[in-house]
């Protein structure tokens, strides 16, 4: 059965959209999602965590930083402050000593101490598992509220930060650029059971394949599906050197390139670097401005 991105042939540019109608662009996303699934049935939250909460102080620490830093930094964190009434009661500067690695720490322990001494007033010290409930806490907003939904508690929602809108916005699904309008539409096209995972498997190939200065779209299992092939390097054996991690093989393999390109991938693909922080105020306030507010959103 042919793939989403049968072998992508040369071209000088992006491709010239054409009118797609709705039933169209449904049936074109959730075949792209499929390949997706295909190319990364591994894909999932790269935030170390045990426990809900965990996510939570985690993913507050995660702005302006990368997922790497968070988990070297959260051990030690997770280790002193177990649960919420150790953040309630924490000292500001032992915790911030902790969390410094990260970045806007002050704002961040600000969030934490705020996150424990609410949970521990209108929660009996545990983490809500609704939407609603968790936008009100300190230092969660909806895309963290979507990241612990989706992964602490198995609750379906699309994560839309700057990377997962990048990718949807070039693959044409929605021009939208306002985060939860973004959500709003992709949740249309895809269904509710693949929100969670469709997150990270869209930032797991823009990470290793849909690069943001130089996409590898000569080597790109969903080529033939994407608007905007040619935006990137189209000539596969330069394309395929672009490709990163240590699926890069089995993705040129789906992508339909050459036996010898994908064998000699095993050697040559550069390891996937840490995600970079989102840019302040790409989806919202900077950290130091939503951190001030009970519902501000830290990522």
């Amino acid at each position: 059965m042919q793939t989403s991105g049968s072998r992508a042939q040369p071209a000088t540019g992006p491709r010239r959209r054409t009118p797609e109608t709705r039933l169209g662009l449904v049936r074109r996303a959730r075949r792209m999602n499929r390949a997706l699934a295909d190319a990364y049935p591994d894909a999932h939250c790269e935030l170390d965590f045990t426990t809900p909460l965990e996510l939570a102080a985690a993913t507050i620490l995660s702005a302006q930083c990368t997922d790497r830093r968070v988990n070297q930094v959260t051990p030690m964190l997770f280790a002193a402050y177990p649960d919420a009434a150790a953040y309630a009661g924490a000292d500001r500067h032992e915790l911030e000593e902790i969390i410094r690695p990260t970045g806007f720490f002050r704002n961040k322990t600000s969030s934490l101490i705020g996150l424990g001494a609410a949970l521990l007033e209108k929660h009996g010290g545990e983490l809500p598992a609704t939407l609603s409930e968790l936008v009100r806490l300190p230092g969660i907003g909806r895309k963290t509220a979507n990241v612990i939904l989706g992964n602490a508690f198995d609750v379906p929602g699309i994560t839309v930060d700057t990377h997962f809108g990048r990718l949807v916005q070039r693959w044409g699904w929605t021009a939208l650029t306002d985060p939860v309008k973004i959500e709003h539409a992709i949740g249309e096209l895809i269904p509710r059971r693949d929100w969670t995972m469709l997150s990270h498997r869209v930032i797991f190939h823009g990470r290793r394949v849909c690069h943001s200065r130089k996409p590898a779209c000569g080597a790109c299992l969903l080529a033939r599906d994407c608007p905007a092939f040619g935006t990137g390097v189209v000539e596969p054996e330069a394309a395929s050197k672009l490709v990163k991690g240590v699926e890069a093989p089995r993705l040129l393999r789906l992508a339909g390139l050459d036996e010898e390109l994908a064998e000699s991938a095993a050697d040559t693909a550069e390891p996937v670097e840490p995600a970079e922080p989102e840019p302040a105020g790409s989806t919202g306030p900077p950290p130091e401005a939503a951190e001030a507010k009970s519902a501000g959103d830290p990522r």
